[in-house]
């Protein structure tokens, strides 16, 4: 069960890219109304991707990176990066919902563009990691957060 939650918190980062990139097409199509339905399921998933993630941070642990020490420092630079990219996915994400909810389209936008293209970046960033602690590499150690903090 531990290893089905990051696939399916994996795939709904991919699918929320994909229809990021249909809303961003059917924009440009000037359908808004279809932007803001394919828009809203892109935000639905990306919302299930993180009470995943932090659901499973919290109850199970994080994974550890399982693969050779000379690589190990790479992946974790290429990890900060997508933290970063997330972090700043999620925080613009925020703004352009925000934006867009209260119909300041010029301010939507000049961001929505932008915060697109982070996504993607941080959806094909996550696949990466994903694909590197699961699949071309042994997954490593678990350690659950909450015996991290209280100990034992």
């Amino acid at each position: 069960m531990a290893y089905i939650l990051p696939l399916i918190s994996t795939l709904c980062i991919v699918i929320s890219a994909i229809l990021v990139a249909i809303g961003w097409v059917v924009i440009r199509r000037g359908d808004t109304k279809r932007h803001i339905q394919v828009m809203a399921f892109a935000s639905i998933f990306a919302v299930i991707f993180f009470v995943i993630y932090m659901s499973r941070t919290i109850f199970i642990g994080n994974t550890a990176f399982g693969g050779p020490d000379h690589v190990a420092p790479y992946y974790h630079l290429f990890l900060l990066f997508h933290i970063v990219l997330a972090t700043l996915a999620a925080v613009l994400g925020l703004l352009t919902l925000y934006y867009g909810f209260k119909k300041q389209y010029n301010q939507h936008k000049r961001i929505g563009p932008l915060t697109s293209v982070i996504w993607f970046l941080t959806a094909v960033t996550g696949v990466t990691v994903y694909l590197l602690l699961y699949v071309i590499y042994p997954p490593g150690e678990t350690t659950n957060m909450l015996r991290a903090i209280i100990g034992g």
